[in-house]
C-alpha cells in the first residue's frame, strides 16, 4: 500500500512540475517621450512604452518644488502608456514617476528627468485634478494559477483516498 501511495504522489508531482509554465518576466521600459535628460519645449503629453503589454498604469509629473502637472490619469493601450501634460511648462526641471502591471501581475515601477527650456508656462495644476492612486490587484492569469494549483492538490487529496478504499489483496 505504502509503496503504491508513494508512486502516486511522485506521479501527481511529477506531472504538476512538467505542466507549469516558466514565470513571466517583469516588463521594462524600453522608450520615453519626452527621453530621460533631454532638453525639450514643453511636451503635451508624456508618452512611456514598454516592452509588454500593461495595464493599471500610474504615471505622475511633477517640477522640484512637488507641483503636479498631469491633465487627467495616464491610459494604456497595449504597451503604450499616454499622460496629458496640464500645460504649457515653464522652464526647468521635471519628474516622470511611472508605476504600472506587467503581465505576470507583478508592479514595476521607475523615475526619470528631463528639462523645458523656452518661455514660461502657466503654474500648477490645481489639486483636484490630479489622478487618484490605483491599488494593484492580481490579474486574471495570477487567478488561473493560483486554481490550477487547488485542482493539482485536489487531484492528490482524491487519490490518496482512492488508495486507501481500495481493499487489500
Amino acid at each position: 500500500m505504502r509503496g503504491r501511495l508513494g508512486v502516486l504522489l511522485t506521479a501527481c508531482a511529477l506531472i504538476i512540475g512538467l505542466t507549469a509554465a516558466p514565470a513571466s518576466a517583469h516588463t521594462t521600459l524600453q522608450s520615453a517621450s519626452p527621453k530621460q535628460d533631454s532638453r525639450v519645449a514643453s511636451p503635451a503629453e508624456i508618452v512611456l512604452t514598454y516592452a509588454d503589454t500593461v495595464m493599471i498604469p500610474r504615471v505622475v509629473l511633477f517640477d522640484d518644488a512637488g507641483r503636479h502637472y498631469e491633465a487627467g490619469r495616464a491610459h494604456s493601450v497595449d504597451n503604450t502608456v499616454t499622460l496629458k501634460v496640464a500645460g504649457p511648462l515653464a522652464p526647468g526641471l521635471y519628474r516622470v514617476g511611472w508605476r504600472v502591471v506587467a503581465p505576470d501581475g507583478h508592479p514595476v515601477s521607475g523615475e526619470y528627468s528631463f528639462t523645458v527650456t523656452g518661455s514660461p508656462g502657466s503654474g500648477p495644476v490645481p489639486a483636484g485634478s490630479q489622478p487618484r492612486v490605483q491599488v494593484a490587484r492580481p490579474s486574471g492569469a495570477s487567478w488561473g494559477w493560483i486554481g490550477l494549483g487547488g485542482l493539482g492538490l485536489a487531484a492528490a487529496a482524491g487519490a490518496v483516498a482512492f488508495l486507501r478504499r481500495r481493499p487489500h489483496t
